[in-house]
């Protein structure tokens, strides 16, 4: 039995906007879920070269819980857990506002904060002592340092695996599907319950996460090779 592909069933009814809108609305928590992962990330490698005992603990203990704990369950214990103990208030007015949204990329935010401390640790560890030392005996404090001097370039020793974190952020907001958000998966899987036209949905949703890695792999090559330019002039 031959299939024939028929996309013509997916050209009405919104299915476009629905596809459109589940698209921005995944390149949106892709955006703020990396500004959290990559904010709280560097902070959590800048205080863990402190080397102080307690901190050190806690923060591995972070990296641990977040990194052994599959991505759809921080999800849901977020969605499920967390609003459950929120005051009643709050709850109401985050759920107005978006809670699937909010709670989905607060968790895959913090999911990927611990992988990126952790590439930006063996990154900081790379480089050598004595440029921390050089900055500090220039009367830069601590904070100072790592912020203008070893973090810029823990980061470009980074790019490839921070690149590679980017991308499975990216592939990892196909989750929030499951609390009921409509996402780029989401609407794909509306639509084909209503037409059932499951391998041209499925398709075109395929396309579009291919052409979005795709160009997130050119950006990530290009400032890779911006870096590499620089830093051999």
């Amino acid at each position: 039995m031959n299939y024939t592909l028929d996309f013509a069933a997916l050209l009405g009814n919104g299915y476009p906007a629905l596809i459109l809108g589940g698209l921005l609305t995944t390149l949106e928590m892709t955006a703020l879920a990396w500004l959290l992962a990559f904010g709280l990330g560097s902070v959590l490698a800048t205080l863990r070269m402190l080397d102080i005992r307690p901190l050190n603990y806690a923060i591995a203990l972070y990296v641990a819980f977040h990194r052994n704990v599959p991505m759809l369950v921080h999800i849901l214990l977020w969605y499920f857990g967390v609003a459950a103990v929120l005051p009643a208030g709050l709850n109401d007015a985050i759920n107005q506002w978006g809670g699937e949204f909010l709670f989905s990329t607060i968790a895959i935010g913090l999911v990927t904060a611990a992988y990126v401390a952790e590439d930006l640790r063996s990154a900081i560890r790379a480089i050598p002592d004595g440029q921390m030392e050089a900055s500090r005996s220039l009367g830069l404090s601590y904070l100072r340092s790592m912020r203008k001097i070893v973090l810029p370039q823990a980061f470009a020793i980074a790019i490839p695996s921070l690149m590679n974190q980017t991308l499975l952020l990216f592939k990892n907001t196909s989750l929030a599907m499951a609390i009921g958000l409509i996402e780029l998966t989401g609407a794909g899987r509306e639509i084909e319950s209503a037409t059932f036209k499951t391998f041209e949905v499925y398709l075109v949703v395929t396309v579009l996460y291919l052409a979005v890695s795709l160009v997130l792999m050119l950006g990530g090559a290009c400032i890779s090779k911006h870096r590499s330019a620089a830093a051999r002039s």
